[in-house]
């Protein structure tokens, strides 16, 4: 018996964890990086255990701590969570070595799964089908590929390449970020298969030599090779999730495999499929085959960890989950990820949270709460939000509207995008595949249209006034913008979500309605000036503002913090910066200066200064939160400065580089 269980991870995953484990009476233990040092996971365990080093990232990926934290906290079972050592053989040895209870396949089959070519020549035996795959960049005639990185997953070291020009760069990208990722560099290349889909089957293994495979699961809504949307079950027909089942558990059967594991595949246009991988651990998208099957799928793993036998008979499938990964990001500017403190984090609706959700409802699986410092030190997602309902079509919609209603404040995140590619006609008519994102690229744009941006300042700009008036000092009770002279306006000015600088003209009549209000920015005056819409207003306080537009009521909701102000609104959420009445002086930066968005490392420089270079040209390669960011010439010039050298660190705003505007001779 499990009586004290380490988890051997962090943030959402090791939270999952421990809700089972006080389901089932098991204490806790966590281990965290000085960087973690408040998150919610420590907090929730029995016992924490600092681990440490120098590299908050690292830390993790110590064995030797590690285990020495499980001897100290007096754990006789550890548990690899979804990611860091969850693949790794010699940690999975170690711990038994260790006389501890290893939660998880044994080293063997993590070894045999580990190492993808091996994978693919020993099921390939079995019977599993298997795309075409090459070593040697010589032998590669036809394009498209994919380059993969042998010893991971989640999208890591994978580069598509469509000619024969680009394929040596491809290699040596997906070289480095595997070898970052997982401190293997070896990378395959296989056939790319355009308009594929990503569907995979849930398999468990117990110690009396039972494989079973049970719900399975879509994923082909990717960004960067990385799932983002997942739901189950899969919509195949019945012919091709049987074929699929059946070569899920010959895959299993032929490592002997024992625990939870996913057998994921490649579906071609015409139902043919190929294998790609096993994972041999619990997948990220897990919830969505417990809110199906009913089962709980970390108390599953602690049973077969035991020794015990799964279940004689298992569930059938019923209704439909889908899960969103939301994650820390600016999905608009190249996934860039996002960093700060969430000042808010709501998610409307929430039923549940790690499990225990009975019939059509929301569940919340999250590694933040409000409050929480998002850093650069691990993947950005923040939490996974997954719905249930009878129906697909049932679950999309109480997934795209508790996203669309949820206060998300202070970091940007992908909320948008999600709840765009949920009520996509695409996505409800399930012409999905790997590639939709490049070929859906409405659904990029932000939720709230550009023409609403103006209302939402002026919400802003009424709550601030009655956040002034709440807390003034004296003569609180005056309206606000009292003045002798009514038709001077009150002005406010925002820097907007795009960047540009909005300015809102208002004036309130003695009773303290809205006599008339305009705005002024960036873009109406490269454009024909819009009309105003006629606005009332109908309540006020420093956090809500109630809006009459041509006869129909608008709420919304203001958040301040500082200068920062935060409103959602019936038609979307804007973060809005509150520009000072007087400014201070400051710095001015070079023109052409490309700023860091985050902190990072340069692992590489691909130009020298005098060299010319077009709009689009990589100047430079960034590093941060384990993935490579490409830094692109925004115009047509010449390089005029490198200030930081490859394997330089910089913080938010550092100058990357700086690009002189083009002679026009």
């Amino acid at each position: 018996m499990i009586n004290r269980l380490l988890v051997a991870n962090r943030g959402e995953i090791a939270r999952r964890v421990f809700a089972t484990c006080r389901a089932v009476g098991v204490q806790t233990v966590a281990v965290h990086s000085d960087a973690d040092a408040d998150a919610p996971f420590v907090a929730e365990a029995d016992q924490a255990v600092r681990l440490p080093g120098s590299s908050p990232a690292e830390t993790y990926l110590r064995v030797d701590l590690i285990l020495d934290a499980a001897r100290r906290s007096g754990a006789d079972a550890v548990h690899p969570g979804y990611g860091f050592l969850a693949e790794n053989a010699e940690f999975a040895a170690a711990v038994t070595d260790a006389g501890l209870t290893w939660v998880g396949p044994p080293p063997k089959v993590i070894a045999a799964m580990g190492d993808k070519l091996a994978a693919k020549a020993l099921l390939a035996e079995a019977g599993v089908p298997m795309l075409p795959s090459w070593t040697d960049t010589d032998e590669i005639t036809d394009f498209p590929v994919l380059v993969k990185a042998s010893a991971g997953g989640g999208g890591r070291g994978m580069r598509i390449v469509r000619t024969a020009d680009e394929l040596a760069e491809a290699v040596a990208s997906a070289r480095r970020e595997a070898a970052a990722a997982f401190g293997d560099g070896t990378v395959f290349i296989e056939r790319y298969v355009e308009r594929g889909r990503h569907v995979e089957v849930q398999i468990f293994g117990d110690a009396h030599g039972r494989v079973v495979a049970f719900g399975d699961r879509e994923c082909s809504i990717q960004r960067r090779h990385q799932k983002i949307v997942e739901e189950a079950p899969a919509v195949v027909s019945e012919r091709v999730r049987t074929a699929l089942h059946e070569a899920a558990v010959a895959a299993g059967r032929a490592v002997d495999y024992l625990g939870a594991g996913t057998v994921e595949f490649l579906l071609a246009p015409g139902g043919e499929f190929f294998f790609l991988e096993m994972n041999t651990r619990l997948q990220v998208e897990h919830p969505v085959t417990e809110l199906c099957t009913g089962l709980d799928l970390v108390g599953l793993q602690l049973l077969v960890a035991e020794g015990e036998p799964l279940p004689a008979t298992l569930p059938e499938s019923t209704g439909h989950a889908i899960e969103v990964r939301l994650c820390a990001e600016d999905a608009a500017a190249g996934w860039r990820p996002a960093t700060g403190t969430l000042y808010r984090f709501s998610v409307g609706a929430v039923a549940a949270e790690f499990g225990g959700l009975a019939g059509p409802g929301l569940r919340l699986d999250s590694g933040v709460v409000a409050g929480s410092v998002v850093g650069v030190h691990y993947d950005s997602m923040l939490a996974k939000v997954i719905a249930w309902g009878r129906t697909r079509a049932e679950a999309t919609r109480l997934l795209a509207g508790a996203l669309a209603r949820s206060e998300l404040h202070g970091v940007t995140t992908n909320r948008d995008l999600l709840v765009r590619v949920l009520r996509s006609p695409a996505f409800a008519a399930v012409e999905i595949d790997t590639g939709f994102l490049d070929q859906h690229p409405e659904v990029f744009a932000p939720l709230l249209p550009a023409n609403q941006v103006p209302l939402t300042a002026l919400a802003a700009a009424l709550a601030g006034a009655a956040h002034r008036r709440a807390t003034a000092p004296v003569l609180g009770g005056l309206p606000s913008g009292w003045r002798n002279v009514p038709a001077v306006p009150q002005v406010s000015r925002f820097v907007g979500p795009d960047g540009d600088e909005i300015e809102i003209r208002y004036r309130l009549d003695r009773a303290g309605r809205l006599a008339d209000w305009s705005s002024t920015s960036a873009a109406e005056e490269s454009a024909e000036r819009p009309t105003a819409p006629a606005v009332a207003l109908v309540e006020v306080t420093p956090d809500r503002v109630v809006l009459d537009v041509d006869g129909v009521r608008r709420a919304y909701r203001v958040h301040r913090v500082g200068s920062a102000v935060f409103v959602d609104g019936p038609d979307g959420a804007a973060s809005l910066a509150e520009l000072p009445r007087l400014p201070l002086p400051t710095a001015a930066v070079a023109a052409g200066s490309l700023l860091a968005p985050l902190p990072g490392v340069v692992t590489r420089v691909h130009v020298q200064v005098g060299q010319r270079v077009t709009a689009g040209d990589l100047l430079l390669t960034l590093e941060a939160m384990k993935l490579e960011h490409p830094v692109l010439a925004p115009i047509d010039g010449v390089v005029a400065e490198l200030p930081v050298p490859t394997g330089g660190q910089v913080q938010t705003g550092a100058v990357l580089a700086v690009v002189d505007e083009k002679d026009p001779r």
